[in-house]
């Protein structure tokens, strides 16, 4: 028997601990990136492997009773809790929404648990509510059941909130990684990079020359609008911890597909781009919460991209690269100089707590 062997439940014994560089959890293990990457891979889906699972999309899609449909959880526990563009209430609500969408559902009824700091100003809690009521009106979607907690004084970070969600999924979608061809054309609704930025000058107390705020948002609607335009979308997701360019890489290494982004289509906001100099980060790796990639088939690209721009939450949007059959499980970008670099999954934390 190992000392890495702890005991089992039933007084036998359990799989030996699984082998990591790490003793202990940093907090990039919760960035989005490779530390995550490896948490999932190496502990929790070896234990709970299941077919239901095994996509690792935003959500499980099952049939019950002849009907498909789509359940989501997500836990929030941004700092702070109060952003430029919003708060962790919206946040909450909009976050589980985007997850059922992106598994081409439509949202239907979400659940709300609070864990909350003892010594939480009420009225801090109360904008949090309203922020929560008005964001499920916007999607369109009910809060049907929750829980309250409370914990002692430091031994939380002011609220954390977990919310579930189910949607139904009609009958001729078919979202999955599995579906990604050569050829498709990647489209994102918009400029990227927002949220972590908003958050970050809230946390570090930075000031830019034009107010950056969060892009959180319901994307449902969109979503609809695009499944309405075509049915030819194969993969949708939506790139927040990790930014655009972790997302992507997670997506080619399901697919063992290879991609190519084009620097010079990609929306970046002037403001962003400035920021991100500065701070010395790559926009590619900053969360979003309002944005989307859609993976569709050349021939629909156009029509859907204009159906796309036809919407609020998609008048930006841009074809920013295509899937190819080489490089299996690798992003590659062509610089506007000419030039191609490889675009890998983010290392490490570059912004913890971000949603």
């Amino acid at each position: 028997m190992s000392e890495d062997t702890p005991p089992g439940p039933s007084g036998g014994f359990a799989c030996p601990i699984p082998k990591s560089d790490y003793t202990n959890i940093l907090l990039a293990h919760g960035s989005g990136g490779k530390l995550t990457h490896d948490l999932i891979e190496k502990m929790f889906l070896p234990q709970f492997r299941n077919e239901l699972l095994e996509p690792l999309h935003d959500g499980a899609v099952f049939t019950i009773g002849g009907n498909r449909y789509a359940f989501s959880t997500d836990s929030y526990v941004v700092n702070p809790i109060f952003f430029p563009g919003g708060n962790i209430g919206e946040l909450a609500v909009n976050g589980t929404v985007n997850d059922l969408s992106m598994c081409g559902a439509r949202p239907l009824y979400l659940s709300a648990a609070f864990i909350i700091e003892e010594g939480l100003p009420i009225d801090d809690l109360w904008k949090i509510v309203l922020a929560m009521q008005e964001a499920a009106k916007r999607a369109g979607v009910l809060l049907v059941t929750g829980d309250t907690k409370v914990v002692d004084r430091g031994k939380g970070d002011k609220i954390f909130i977990n919310t579930s969600g189910v949607g139904i999924v009609d009958d001729e979608i078919d979202i999955s990684p599995r579906k990604l061809k050569a050829g498709d054309k990647i489209i994102v609704n918009g400029e990227i990079a927002l949220h972590g930025l908003a958050i970050m000058s809230v946390r570090e107390g930075l000031e830019f020359e034009t107010s950056i705020r969060s892009d959180t948002a319901p994307l449902n609607h969109l979503v609809e609008e695009m499944l309405r335009t075509t049915k030819k979308i194969h993969v949708l997701r939506d790139p927040t911890r990790g930014g655009v360019a972790t997302t992507l890489n997670e997506i080619a290494e399901q697919a063992d597909l290879g991609i190519v982004l084009d620097e010079e289509n990609i929306p970046v906001p002037e403001d962003v781009k400035g920021a991100c100099e500065v701070l010395g980060l790559d926009p590619l790796y900053v969360a979003n919460e309002g944005k989307l990639l859609a993976f569709v088939s050349p021939e629909d690209s156009e029509r859907l991209l204009a159906a796309m721009r036809a919407h609020p939450l998609g008048k930006d949007s841009a074809i920013i690269g295509e899937v190819v059959g080489r490089h299996a499980g690798t992003v590659v970008m062509r610089s506007k100089i000419g030039g191609t670099r490889i675009v890998d999954m983010l290392t490490g934390e570059q912004l913890p707590r971000i949603c």
